[in-house]
């Protein structure tokens, strides 16, 4: 059984112009140059997930539709999970927060971060997914990835003369390391935890 924890690389955004892209595959290299983690991106576009309509979460009945056990089956495979969040009238896109919505099991004990961007570097969206992770039995780590102000203007698509993220990257580099190291160490932590406890229950 491998012990590398795997983690999920979640673009939140489901709009045919977002910008959640260039973050995207920026984090994704990060993610891919570190050792303690496997990385996958999952776009929230390809789940084609229904507004949630199930008779209760499945932490009380199976769900039925099976779009939305197709997204469970893939929230369990993780460890731990990093939101790209965009923020739309201080909180997450309703899709993320739809797709969160659909699993309540697959998220339990497992550590997520977040590399956000908008009004405040996306602050307020990212404290609302955090509460939002704490009901779901989700740990949020402390650190995360904030692009905003000047920063976001750089490289934003609002800029004809956009630069890459790496022109960013001495302004939101050491928080990305910051946010990784935490949820690696958690999904570390957390994984071996499930493991002891699945054996014991054998």
């Amino acid at each position: 059984m491998t012990t590398t924890p795997k983690i999920a690389l979640v673009i939140g955004s489901t709009r045919q112009s977002r910008w959640a892209d260039k973050p995207a595959q920026w984090m994704l290299k990060k993610m891919r140059e570190r050792g303690d983690i496997d990385v996958e991106l999952v776009d929230l576009r390809d789940f084609d997930l229904p507004f949630f309509d199930e008779v209760a979460s499945n932490m009380w009945l199976p769900s039925k539709d099976p779009r939305a056990t197709r997204w469970q089956e893939t929230v369990a495979g993780f460890d731990g999970y990093v939101f790209v969040v965009a923020e739309y009238n201080r909180s997450i896109t309703g899709a993320l927060k739809n797709a969160l919505d659909q699993d309540y099991v697959g998220w339990n004990r497992k550590p997520m971060g977040a590399i956000g961007y908008g009004g405040v570097g996306a602050a307020r969206a990212i404290e609302h997914l955090r509460l939002i992770a704490i009901e779901a039995q989700m740990v949020p780590v402390r650190s995360a990835v904030h692009i905003g102000g000047s920063e976001f203007f750089r490289v934003s698509a609002y800029n004809p003369n956009a630069e890459p993220m790496e022109a960013i990257e001495a302004a939101i580099g050491g928080s990305a390391k910051d946010m990784l190291d935490q949820v690696a160490w958690y999904a570390r932590v957390l994984k071996q935890a499930r493991q002891a406890e699945t054996r014991q229950a054998a």
